[in-house]
């Protein structure tokens, strides 16, 4: 007879646990590694083996991100009552903190797993050097993803927040992976890089903007926290500004007329003007991930064509 709660603890639905995991984010991780993937094919160096580890590795590293968000963000406060977005699986008492931790050890594993494989196809040819390198890269990534919100010093509350999706969900995301293709880093590649890089802070700031008095009480300072929800905009909108001109000015330096990826820049001007009029922008989150996706594969299409 099972009486012990603190033994013995009731399995959560499979609901709760694909809610903590927040699949409308995978889009966005996904897009960084498409567009490198798209790059080395332009240069004929693609490898389907490399591109589907890839993929596995960033899925395990968003699940793990995710899941260490709720987490952390419940155990420092961030997820009270009146919070704004989607009820967060710990704080909710859906998930218990020692079952979401469990998770998150799981998914640190399958990154290890995924991750050494992918370096192991992409550079069994190579010196050891850049296999320990990219292998420090990758453990670094794990360890931002935690820290987050994550731990007794998280960033995410410093508001780096920002920084960091900029480093790892663009230049990190599109020349690391590019690299293990081509093993050739190429200077031009950093516009498109940057491109991904500001949408996705786009999408993090969406969230933010969001979480802004719920963030506030809890000591989060986040930008919009910082700035306040009008100049947050106004910060929306250079982002996604810049990323625009960032991948123009790309095709333009390229010298190729490969401009039709500009036909998902309506979708970009829509987001911006909802996250503007809207109380809670939080519907614009998924809109802004999906229309990175959508933006990076109609520019790997025109690339290959």
């Amino acid at each position: 007879m099972i009486d012990n709660k603190e033994q013995i603890e009731k399995a959560p639905k499979s609901g709760a646990w694909l809610s903590a995991a927040r699949p409308r984010t995978l889009p966005l991780a996904l897009a960084s590694i498409f567009m490198g993937s798209f790059l080395a094919a332009f240069a004929g160096k693609f490898d389907w083996i490399i591109f589907a580890l890839c993929c596995l590795t960033t899925i395990a590293l968003q699940v793990l991100s995710n899941f260490a968000n709720d987490y952390g963000d419940t155990q420092n406060g961030a997820d009270l009552a009146g919070r704004v977005g989607p009820k967060r699986a710990v704080q909710s008492g859906a998930i218990t903190p020692n079952q979401m931790f469990n998770a998150i050890v799981f998914f640190g594993i399958l990154c290890l797993i995924f991750g050494i494989s992918l370096l192991y196809f992409a550079f069994k040819n190579a010196s050891a050097s850049i296999f320990w390198f990219f292998l420090g890269l990758g453990l670094l990534s794990m360890l931002a993803a935690y820290t987050y919100t994550a731990g007794k010093k998280p960033y995410g509350y410093a508001g780096l927040g920002d920084i960091s999706v900029l480093i790892f969900f663009g230049l990190v995301g599109v020349l690391g992976s590019n690299f293990l293709f081509t093993k050739t880093f190429d200077w031009l590649n950093l516009l498109p890089a940057l491109s991904c890089g500001l949408f996705a802070t786009g999408v993090l700031n969406i969230n933010n903007i969001r979480d802004i008095e719920s963030d506030t009480r809890a000591g989060k300072k986040t930008i919009p926290a910082r700035l306040g929800k009008k100049k947050a905009v106004i910060y929306h909108w250079t982002l996604l500004i810049l990323g625009m001109f960032s991948i123009l000015l790309f095709s333009i330096l390229q010298g190729k007329n490969n401009f039709q990826y500009v036909l998902c820049f309506p979708l970009f001007f829509i987001n911006g003007l909802k996250v503007s009029r809207l109380s809670n922008p939080d519907p614009m989150l998924k809109q802004m991930a999906l229309s990175t996706l959508a933006f990076v594969i109609l520019f790997g299409v025109a690339q290959l064509l």
